[in-house]
């Protein structure tokens, strides 16, 4: 099983390229963006040394599914997907931030909530409330977008307007699609026995136009919990089943890695690169209700750059 963990290409009409934690991003022309993903895979806002095969087809695929799910709701990037790993798009100017919405209580947020504060990004929550339990209503709790190696920072709705990173009434626009999007993602969850616990958006603008960007309800942006045994783990205060990339997460901290300085990162063993594959083929089937077809990984690097060649002189 091989990866895809870098990528050099010279597409037609190519000007610059953009290499992201996971996903490589080719401006054509300055009018479109072709989006690799990658089959890297980052945590605590690292990217880890060995990529997972198949990761970047699964969630390209995934966003690729409920990018063409949610279009009624707001315009989006997503204008093909001429290869499995590779989606192209719009190119829009991106807002220097990310729309993260929750829906109940836990990772990070609950990791703040037990240190004793009640209030994230400006949002005040309720006394007494426990891990994972379900918010009265979802929440946005924005962070700002970090460049590589540094972490995203939470930010309040009041400070970003205050620094202009939005005006109110294109805020006002990226609030009212992120709740629409985040029911839409929850109501296809429930049809598949899972819970959309929180996830985040990217939006950006075209034309003056806002578009949802990115990726959009995968294991990679958003955390999922199994619906069945949900409320029964949650009253005798259990761990919850979750589809997410908290694992990897969790594997790492059980090895003494967060992300910190001086800290090493585990050894990826075989058996640890093909276990996290497997869960994440888990992850796409039940996200998407669809049986995973493996791609030929012979030579991926060549598969993508005739693919998308070819899309590009059509």
């Amino acid at each position: 099983m091989k990866a895809l963990t870098k990528t050099d290409f010279n597409f037609p009409g190519q000007k610059s390229v953009y290499h992201g934690k996971v996903r490589d991003v080719y401006n054509i022309n300055g009018e479109k963006l072709v989006m690799v993903a990658t089959d890297r895979i980052s945590a605590f806002d690292v990217v880890l040394p060995k990529g997972i095969p198949f990761k970047g087809q699964m969630l390209n695929q995934i966003a690729a599914k409920f990018l063409d799910a949610t279009n009624d709701i707001c315009p989006n990037w997503k204008t093909a997907t001429p290869d499995p790993m590779v989606t192209v798009g719009v190119m829009c100017e991106g807002f220097p931030i990310e729309m993260i919405v929750r829906g109940y209580l836990c990772g990070s947020a609950w990791r703040t909530y037990k240190s004793g504060i009640r209030e994230i990004c400006g949002v005040k929550l309720p006394e007494g409330m426990k891990e994972n339990q379900k918010f009265p209503e979802p929440i946005i709790t924005p962070t700002t977008k970090a460049e590589i190696g540094e972490h995203d920072a939470d930010i309040s709705k009041e400070e970003i307007l205050a620094q202009g990173l939005a005006t109110p009434e294109e805020y006002a626009i990226l609030e009212k699609y992120t709740m629409a999007l985040f029911k839409r993602g929850t109501e296809i969850a429930a049809e598949r026995g899972l819970i959309l616990v929180d996830t985040k958006y990217e939006f950006g603008k075209h034309n003056d136009t806002i578009y949802l960007m990115d990726e959009i309800h995968t294991p990679d942006s958003s955390r999922y919990f199994y619906t069945e045994g949900y409320q029964e783990r949650f009253e005798k205060g259990e761990a919850q089943k979750q589809l997410s990339k908290e694992f990897v997460r969790e594997w790492l901290m059980d090895n003494g890695f967060q992300g910190k300085e001086g800290q090493q990162v585990p050894e990826m063993t075989d058996e640890i690169v093909a276990s996290i594959s497997e869960r994440y083929i888990e992850l796409y089937e039940h996200i998407t209700g669809e049986k995973f077809v493996k791609e030929d990984t012979s030579n991926i690097a060549e598969r993508i750059n005739k693919n998308v060649t070819t899309f590009l002189n059509e």
